[in-house]
């Protein structure tokens, strides 16, 4: 009886659903019906506007207005039959008779419909009387035993003297049945729509009457067949539930089925779009914002036990150089193959987290005061991402390395960003160190950083000129020479590198090591370097020979559009000749920019005649691409491949490898950090082109240009 009773409620109240949706569907259509009804009366109204101004701008030319009759209203009222559609068109006087010539057809026509037309005339001619009204008058009315939209509007019909003569009448009309209806009944959708005269709808079908706009008496019915939807729902819906209850019963049962799997969709879904926001798409780690609740945790909890425990943060170490050699898509992997390693030296209660880009953080709970393993972990870490890493399929290798910067949460109350903060403080000081190691905040690191702080304010005061050139500008900054030698012809000078040192008014002299960091942190960089070269191509004019002059190149300043300009100003400024200036950059120079910037700044320099080295070559990727790319003239062999000449075989290897690819692709070479005889000696044989280093001068201000150096000589005597 229950699922009868339901069977029964759930028909009766489709029945009665379905009857409201066909009420409101029907009593839409009808509302579809009168408003395409009125828009056509004001499309007529508009049109009828238009066509009489045209018709007076025809007739405006015409010498005499007497013979208005011998205007072509043929042509006329042909425009407004086949271009707006109207079934007939005349121009008529205010009483009625026909102001232009027409064939006799179109005249009985006329004199057919005229008394029909004539109280809709007296209208038009009563509203316009005594005003310069021109607005079109348009009423419903029947025409020819036709339901039709009639229109009349005044003609204002100009004089030789330019005022206005009375009006002429445009009468057009329109039925609104056969091709009319057709069309009207495609665009509203009214399906079997037909006219007629008397209401006399099937039983499937509606009608709507159509008043004559001044009687209000009908003037016909337009009948069609509505599209009731509540209808065709219950005649689709009554054989099913009319079946059995049976089959009610197993439609409950399987909606009960969806709707609870939509529910456990629904709820999946939040717990994804809840994980997604704490997680890292990339790596599927915990992102910052997960890490920082759980790290608030920790801090609390902190003050509940004797336990320690560390925060460490660990920054990828050469990874914008393969993201930009190899794509991002090997970047990506090399991210994941990162997390994945990690992951694998840590304990179930240890928490490893991406805040992004190429930063990570750790978090290490429960350890005990004395424990050390926390170190031991992060020295593990820096071994293992420094073994190579396999990407693309095997097709390509990344070696990359890390440094760690780890504090000790000390129990009393911090917040979360003041833990963080430590732990970046000690990851700067790894960075600072060389990277590739791990540093434990200390107290006495504070003191760093604040001495950071102040140095970079007190640099900043030292740039602050607005000229380079004035008295003020590199307050403190001095330019040391360091000389370059000739291999061959005992060792004259050839040219001096240009490197900057700092006076300090508390700390002394200060070697670029100490304050380069800096520049690049407090954004004077650029202000720097333009202070070097400035300085350095103003000495080398005084130099008492013709040698180079060497400047180095900031990463930051080639990356710059607009950095080939200020080398040509400076040379324009001072007088070097472009062929003494050479620029040392680096390979990491060449990779962290726009590589297209970077290739016009050098390609643009070159042609000018400045010299371009490649600095500390060996060190870094040692691409051969770079070298033929962006063309080098000069490879300077790094000083800690020098330094092993004498004392191991594999470093007279690589400089003899380093020598021969120079000379097979046609560029100079310059040995740094030549500090004995030996070391000298070797590079000669081995086809060095220039030589540099404490064996000849120590970098100072004023450099002794004269060859060569006094104690080379005594020793050659």
């Amino acid at each position: 009886m229950g699922g009868l009773a339901t069977l029964a409620l759930v028909l009766g109240s489709a029945i009665w659903a379905s009857r409201e949706s066909d009420m409101a569907a029907l009593d839409r259509q009808r509302e579809l019906v009168e408003s395409r009804l009125s828009s056509q009366i004001d499309s007529v109204a508009t049109e009828l506007s238009l066509m009489a101004e045209g018709y007076a701008s025809s007739i405006l030319n015409l010498a005499d207005q007497q013979n208005l009759s011998s205007f072509d209203a043929q042509s006329f009222t042909d425009i407004i039959t086949s271009v707006f559609g109207y079934d007939q068109a005349f121009v008529v006087w205010p009483g009625g008779e026909r102001a232009l010539r027409r064939d006799s057809e179109t005249a009985a026509r006329y004199d057919w419909i005229k008394p029909l037309l004539m109280p809709m005339l007296g209208r038009a001619v009563s509203s316009t009387s005594g005003s310069n009204s021109s607005q079109a008058l348009v009423e419903l009315m029947r025409l020819e035993g036709r339901p039709s939209i009639a229109g009349v509007v005044p003609v204002a019909l100009p004089s030789r003297d330019g005022s206005e003569t009375g009006p002429l009448f445009l009468i057009a009309y329109r039925y609104i049945d056969g091709p009319a209806l057709d069309a009207f009944s495609r665009e509203q959708g009214l399906n079997g729509a037909r006219f007629a005269r008397a209401s006399d709808p099937e039983s499937n079908e509606v009608s709507f009457q159509i008043e004559a706009t001044a009687t209000r008496e009908p003037i016909g019915f337009i009948i069609w067949t509505p599209d009731l939807p509540g209808s065709r729902v219950v005649v689709r819906l009554v054989p099913a539930l009319a079946t059995s209850a049976l089959i009610i019963a197993a439609l409950l049962a399987v909606l009960m089925l969806l709707l609870r799997k939509s529910l456990f969709d629904l709820k999946e879904s939040e717990q994804k779009a809840r994980h997604q926001s704490l997680h890292d798409f990339l790596t599927d780690l915990p992102n910052r914002a997960l890490f920082a609740q759980r790290l608030a945790a920790c801090l609390a909890d902190q003050r509940l036990t004797s336990k320690r425990s560390m925060v460490a943060l660990v920054d990828l170490d050469k990874f914008k150089a393969v993201n930009d050699t190899l794509g991002h898509g090997a970047g990506d992997e090399l991210i994941q193959a990162v997390a994945g390693r990690i992951s694998r030296l840590l304990s179930s209660e240890d928490m490893l987290a991406r805040l992004g880009g190429d930063e990570f953080a750790l978090l290490l709970p429960n350890r005990s005061k004395d424990d050390r393993s926390h170190i031991e972990l992060c020295n593990r870490i820096i071994a293992e991402l420094s073994r190579p890493f396999p990407l693309l399929d095997g097709k390509a290798n990344a070696t990359i390395s890390c440094s760690i910067g780890v504090t000790t949460i000390s129990g009393i109350d911090q917040s979360v960003s003041e833990v963080l903060h430590l732990a970046d403080v000690a990851l700067y000081e790894a960075k600072s160190a060389g990277r590739g190691r791990c540093v434990e905040y200390t107290l006495s690191m504070d003191t760093t950083a604040k001495l950071r702080d102040e140095l970079k304010a007190d640099l900043r005061l030292s740039l602050a000129g607005d000229d380079t050139n004035s008295a003020d500008a590199g307050k403190g900054l001095e330019v040391f020479f360091q000389t370059i030698h000739k291999a061959e012809g005992g060792n004259p000078v050839s040219g001096a590198e240009a490197l900057v040192r700092w006076r300090h008014r508390k700390h002394g002299l200060l070697t670029p090591d100490r304050f380069i960091s800096l520049a690049e942190d407090a954004g004077v960089i650029h202000d720097l370097g333009h202070f070097v070269l400035q300085r350095a191509c103003t000495a080398a004019m005084e130099w008492e020979n013709d040698g180079f002059v060497s400047v180095n190149v900031s990463p930051t300043q080639l990356s710059r559009r607009e950095f080939a300009d200020e080398v040509l100003h400076v040379l324009d400024q001072t007088g070097l000749p472009a062929a003494r200036l050479e620029l040392e950059v680096t390979e990491t120079a060449l990779m962290n920019g726009d590589e297209a910037v970077v290739e016009a700044t050098l390609a643009r320099l070159r042609q000018h005649g400045v010299k371009i080295a490649l600095d500390d070559f060996g060190t870094g990727y040692s691409s051969l691409s770079h070298l033929i790319k962006f063309g080098i003239d000069r490879i300077k062999i790094d000083r800690s491949f020098v330094r092993l000449l004498g004392t191991r075989a594999d470093g007279a290897a690589v400089v003899s490898a380093v020598v021969a690819l120079s000379q097979s692709l046609g560029l100079a070479t310059t040995a740094e950090g030549v500090e004995t005889e030996g070391q000298r000696d070797f590079l000669v044989a081995a086809g060095c082109n220039d030589l540099q280093g404490y064996l000849f001068s120590r970098p100072v201000p004023d450099p002794d240009m004269r060859q060569p150096p006094q104690h080379l000589r005594a020793a050659q005597a």
